[in-house]
């Protein structure tokens, strides 16, 4: 076995039995030396693997030795045949890339090419390889027990990275490129992935009947339009940031037949594949408001980090939240029991099975969320109008109907009545101080 240490032996062993050009044959020692391309110390290695072959003293040559280098195209070995009156051999093509690695400053031309569509300031290079070119790669490391190489992969993507930076003046990243030069080696292709852009905003529902997202269950009849929320906040997006497509991720959600008022509800915009990066938010808020109609508003607040969107997921399952509701009882009820649901209702601990209209979405099980207050007043003997500030993740409909037990307390086990909700709008949610800081920090380091 030729060890690390000697290298020269080792590259002529492999040349003895494959061709290999500058490139590969360094690549089979890339983890020795420092401060050397592959092509160079592959090249050195040939050198070498002459110059002990030829002793110009006794006139001695290692004609073996000699041919081998010659075959893989190195000239020098050629020009000492020719002095030698030796039959140059025909150059064949390398054994593991065939001669891709002489083509590497194409895929690096291809990768400016594709990347002129997208905006970017930085950049990162993947790359693909047929399968047969590193089963040959790899089959020389352990044919040769070869443990200081590396692979062909790594060698594209790092040269072709150079040349592309070289280019465009745009900077090489590894760490949240703003696109990713994908190499299909087989296909000889180039494709771009640009990193999404997410916005944090918020948007208020004006309108019952308008779903979160687009529907894809049977018919209800409390859906009124044929579009969405999501539709309707990223529709805008995606054409001014030319991009493939877009997702809403909202902390929560409201009901189709629910309005959201006030302050808005909190949700981060997750632009995928987008050409352009940077549009001014006001111009991209104005878009989206002129499209609505009416039927949603958004304030797009600040350029964020996609680590944002668990944590407003988490967020929703525990900000408060106020409602405004108004309720039909099934009979009047007394001033003196409305006074006693605020009492009984403010500072209460809830109990809420899965609501029955859910069950077959979401499994069975208990929940305990907290009401914080609430202020009731009767609109007629038999309406209610309530303001409930609670606990985010609490089903509120059913903390006015009570589910037919499932929620307890409920307004309705307390006024001892049957409720209808005939009207429920959300019009504040909480912005904790953590989830607005980490969106500025976002905004600061974007």
């Amino acid at each position: 076995m030729a060890s690390l240490e000697d290298p020269v032996e080792a590259a002529r062993k492999v040349l003895a039995e494959h061709p290999l050009c500058d490139s590969c044959l360094g690549r089979l020692f890339g983890l020795a030396g420092y401060g050397f391309t592959n092509a160079e110390r592959g090249r050195a290695l040939k050198t070498l693997l002459l110059m002990k072959a030829y002793d110009v003293v006794r006139g001695l040559v290692d004609r073996e030795v000699a041919i081998s280098l010659a075959r893989t195209g190195f000239k020098p070995a050629e020009d000492l045949l020719q002095k030698l009156g030796v039959e140059r051999p025909e150059r064949q093509a390398c054994y593991i890339c065939g001669g891709l690695m002489e083509r590497v400053s194409e895929l690096a031309a291809m990768c400016v090419e594709a990347g002129k569509e997208y905006e970017h300031e930085t950049f990162q290079v993947g790359c693909r390889v047929p399968e047969d070119i590193s089963e040959r790669e790899e089959k020389l490391w352990l044919a040769f027990q070869l443990s200081a190489s590396e692979s062909i992969k790594s060698e594209i993507t790092r040269e072709v990275g150079k040349l592309v930076q070289s280019a465009t003046g745009k900077r090489y990243s590894l760490k949240d490129p703003d696109v990713v030069f994908v190499i299909d080696v087989g296909a000889w292709s180039v494709s771009v992935i640009s990193r999404p852009v997410y916005i944090y905003g918020r948007y208020r529902k004006l309108v019952r009947g308008l779903p979160q997202n687009p529907w894809l269950r049977p018919p209800d009849p409390r859906v009124a339009y044929q579009s969405s929320i999501e539709e309707l906040v990223t529709g805008p997006l995606v054409r001014l940031y030319k991009a493939e497509s877009a997702k809403l991720h909202a902390a929560g959600r409201e009901d189709v037949d629910v309005r959201t008022l006030g302050n808005g509800r909190p949700f981060v915009v997750e632009i995928r594949n987008p050409k352009v990066r940077n549009v001014d938010l006001k111009l991209a808020q104005d878009a989206v408001n002129r499209a609505a109609q009416g039927l949603v508003e958004v304030e797009l607040l600040y350029p964020v980090s996609g680590k944002l969107v668990p944590k407003l997921k988490a967020y929703a399952e525990i900000a408060r939240k106020t409602y405004v509701a108004v309720v039909k009882l099934s009979q009047s009820v007394d001033p003196s029991k409305v006074e006693a649901l605020e009492k009984a209702l403010s500072g209460a601990v809830v109990s809420q099975r899965t609501p029955s209209r859910i069950l077959g979405r979401k499994p069975d099980k208990v929940r305990k969320k907290v009401v914080y207050s609430v202020k009731a007043r009767l609109l007629s003997p038999d309406t209610l109008e309530l303001t409930i500030t609670c606990q985010g993740g609490l089903y509120v409909k059913e903390l006015l109907h009570g589910d037919g037990g499932r929620t307890k307390p409920s307004v309705a086990e307390i006024l001892g009545v049957d409720v209808e909700v005939k009207e429920l709008d959300i019009v504040w949610i909480e912005e904790p101080a953590a989830i607005a800081s980490f969106a500025r920090r976002s905004e600061n380091a974007s």
